[in-house]
């Protein structure tokens, strides 16, 4: 602006010196001449909206701003592509550009600027350089020359990375055990033209059996009905050390193709896969982001769970040199050095056996499993089933296309995280949250009699039937609450939630389950959902109609658009069964180094406190047990004998489909101190009742935790993990109703 003022002024000197001088002067009044003066555009201008698409990498604005004369020199792919090298080559994540100073003439000006280059590789580039401008017709345009990026770049010289990457670190459990490994595999294979007789058949099932830990006729279906000839089935993936402690005997029976390849490993086929989810190869459309990252753009790359959150620290930070080529790459210099920084493994708090055995107990149900340290707030095992083999995404490996093409048309979603990011009602285990609620209210102590009819007609017009109608058993009969709660007893809860109701408790109910941590996230590091207690605000805003008494008596029995996942349901049980403490779930135990430098450490984290009694706390914590140990308890047919000290509660919750959702979920209290207590959640989709299907999984997951191994089939089982056929002869178990009338 001062150099515009000045030019105006010295504009109307010379006027008046043209006018008035060299003359006498004269007398004459003459009008004022109205003078009209075009500031020249400031360079600056243009040089700072150059800057500034820079710092926006909008290349072809940049290249809009060149003179006519450049643009002719230079097609405007040539100069967006050798923005965008530097970019990637230099890993800007973010750059920033300030103006020092300018020198203008009248048809020329140079704007000197510091440009400072945030990598993430090699920290602040700074540098101080210039661009040259020229006037044309329509103002100041950039006569761009290479030193307008760096002035080391003058010449069409180059940067190149020399990047050095550590190596990805590993995934451990809690005692150190590899749930995820840099390590040589092998990818298993049947040819079926290959088997032999049927002795060498046996002998190969027999090997693979132990080697995959698989039931050998398991294996065998995956191949049995296909038609005579060659076909190739694959099997999976080992480590190439557990194969070849039985290569030998493997090869000399026949039948199995094998391809050795390094790989980003998963233990198992994928132990707690949607959890510690799993790598894959950047992809095309991916690469610019990554390399400007960091990245040389063939890694692998964490996707999904802990891969994925702590992609940073597992990975490390590259190091290297960013060197300067001349334009036929021959180093002339450098810009940066730095060394690479240690990547970080993460151990778990997941028990890796007790993980593997609960999947097991899971195999053939969709749904998920959690086990919860009851006391601290550790994922000992997370289970979500179906699960899948994150081996399957390394390309290197000889099965990828066929274990990919599972996966994807898998109608059961087996990447889908079903103890996080699944929601269910929960049916009848709410009946722990209605109970409570009750309590606190004063209204009811844990001797209130309730005489459980087959029928609930509290409600005008409308009759609901009890569990025991379905099942073919007597009603229930006078009940205390307590008994009500280890009996299940669907009216006296519906009688809860209408009488709540009616005394102008409304939102009891609600308010109680999202103290119990319903209807909100966990805390845990995984990706997770909310889930949805509702209540009049919500059904007002979603539905457009008033909370009504029918919505109370529905929530009360864990029905009424009330949706959980399976480890919010764990943390509040265990909740229950530690005290009153709900404790943010943690999967990570640890984030350190090779040189034990520890980033992160768990520490039991108390979110929240449960806002009961310590005597509603207890009486809740009775009828659970009694669950378990009163003859006329739901789940009472399933623990007989069990010599661990038990508390739960069935829950069996309407799922729109043809069966319910089967849900178990309890705590144990067994006080040991070579075994802390855990709670633990069972959930079998479209299952059935929860004392017949999840109670037997809840079950043998304890057995898995406190014996190390289960001793105990399932009903349906013949033997354990395998299923009883049509024509065996059931079991004493199976010949028993769940209950015995009263």
């Amino acid at each position: 602006m001062k150099r515009f003022l000045a030019l105006v002024v010295a504009a109307v000197s010379l006027t008046a010196c043209g006018l008035f001088g060299g003359g006498a002067r004269s007398t004459a009044t003459l009008p004022t001449p109205a003078i009209t003066t075009i500031a020249a555009p400031d360079p600056e201008i243009t040089a700072g909206q150059f800057l500034t698409l820079w710092k926006a990498q909008d290349y072809e604005g940049m290249y809009a701003l060149l003179s006519p004369l450049t643009q002719d020199g230079l097609p405007k792919d040539e100069f967006v592509q050798r923005y965008q090298d530097v970019w990637r080559a230099a890993a800007v994540s973010r750059l920033d550009a300030d103006i020092v100073s300018s020198l203008i003439n009248p048809q020329a000006a140079q704007v000197r600027y510091r440009v400072t280059l945030h990598s993430a590789v090699f920290g602040d580039i700074v540098r101080e350089t210039y661009i040259d401008l020229t006037r044309t017709d329509a103002g100041w345009a950039v006569a761009w020359s290479d030193s307008a990026i760096l002035p080391e770049l003058a010449g069409g010289n180059l940067l190149a990375p020399d990047y050095v990457t550590p190596t990805r670190a590993n995934i451990y459990d809690r005692n150190g055990l590899a749930l995820a490994t840099q390590a040589d595999a092998v990818a298993l294979g049947i040819n079926t033209g290959l088997i032999g007789d049927e002795d060498a058949e046996a002998a190969m099932l027999r090997i693979l059996g132990r080697l995959l830990d698989r039931r050998p006729e398991t294996i065998k279906a995956l191949y049995e009905n296909y038609p005579e000839g060659s076909w190739y089935i694959p099997l999976g993936e080992v480590s190439l050390e557990d194969f070849q402690a039985v290569e030998a005997n493997l090869m000399s029976v026949g039948g199995v193709v094998s391809a050795e390849y390094s790989t980003r490993f998963y233990v198992g086929g994928g132990l707690a896969s949607q959890s510690v989810g799993y790598v894959s190869q950047i992809q095309t459309e991916e690469s610019n982001d990554y390399q400007a990252r960091g990245y040389r753009g063939d890694e692998m790359v964490g996707r999904t769970g802990l891969e994925a959150v702590f992609e940073n620290q597992l990975r490390g930070t590259p190091g290297g040199t960013l060197l300067v080529t001349d334009p036929n790459g021959a180093p002339i210099g450098s810009l940066a050095q730095v060394d690479p920084v240690l990547p970080q493994a993460v151990y778990t708090t997941l028990d890796r056996d007790l993980q593997r055995q609960a999947q097991n107990a899971m195999v053939g149900f969709n749904g998920a499993a959690v086990v919860l340290e009851r006391d601290t707030g550790r994922v000992l095992a997370l289970v979500s089933s179906p699960g899948f083999d994150p081996n399957a995404y390394d390309t290197r490996n000889s099965n990828w296309s066929y274990e990919i093409d599972q996966i994807v048309n898998d109608p059961y979603s087996p990447q889908l995280n079903r103890a996080t990011s699944s929601g269910y009602p929960l049916g009848s285990i709410f009946k722990l949250i209605t109970m409570s609620a009750a309590l606190e209210t004063g209204v009811y102590t844990p001797d209130t009699e309730y005489n459980c009819t087959a029928e609930f007609t509290e409600l005008p017009g409308q009759v609901f039937y009890d569990w025991t109608v379905e099942a073919e058993l007597p009603p229930t009969g006078p009940v205390t609450l307590t008994e009500g709660l280890a009996r299940s007893c669907n009216p006296y809860f519906w009688h809860i939630g209408v009488d709540l109701f009616n005394i102008g408790l409304t939102t009891a109910l609600p308010d109680m389950a999202k103290a119990f941590g319903l209807g909100q996230n966990t805390g845990i590091e995984i990706d997770e959902i909310p889930g949805l207690v509702p209540d009049p605000e919500w059904k007002k805003q979603n539905v457009g109609v008033d909370w009504a008494v029918g919505d109370s008596q529905q929530l009360a029995i864990g029905q009424a658009s009330l949706n959980v996942t399976p480890l919010q349901v764990a943390r509040l049980v265990a909740a229950i069964g530690n005290g009153g403490t709900l404790y943010r779930p943690q999967l990570v135990e640890s984030v350190q180094n090779a040189e034990g430098l520890v980033s992160q450490q768990f520490s039991p984290d108390p979110a929240a406190t449960l806002p009961v009694k310590p005597e509603t706390l207890e009486a809740v914590r009775e009828g659970m047990r009694q669950v378990i140990t009163w003859p006329r308890g739901t789940a009472y047919r399933r623990f007989l004998n069990f010599p661990i000290a038990v508390a739960g509660k069935t829950g069996t919750a309407d799922s729109g489909g043809a069966e319910p959702h089967a849900w178990f979920a309890g705590y144990t209290f067994e006080g040991r101190e070579d075994k802390p207590d855990i709670a633990v959640v069972v959930l079998a989709e479209y299952q059935g009742q929860g004392s017949d299907w999840a109670a037997p999984i809840f079950r043998r997951v304890l057995e898995a935790y406190f014996f190390g191994q289960a001793f105990m089939p399932y009903p349906w089982e013949s033997q354990i993990g395998v299923t009883r056929e049509p024509t065996d002869t059931p079991g004493p178990e199976e010949l028993l109703t769940e209950t015995p009338a009263p």
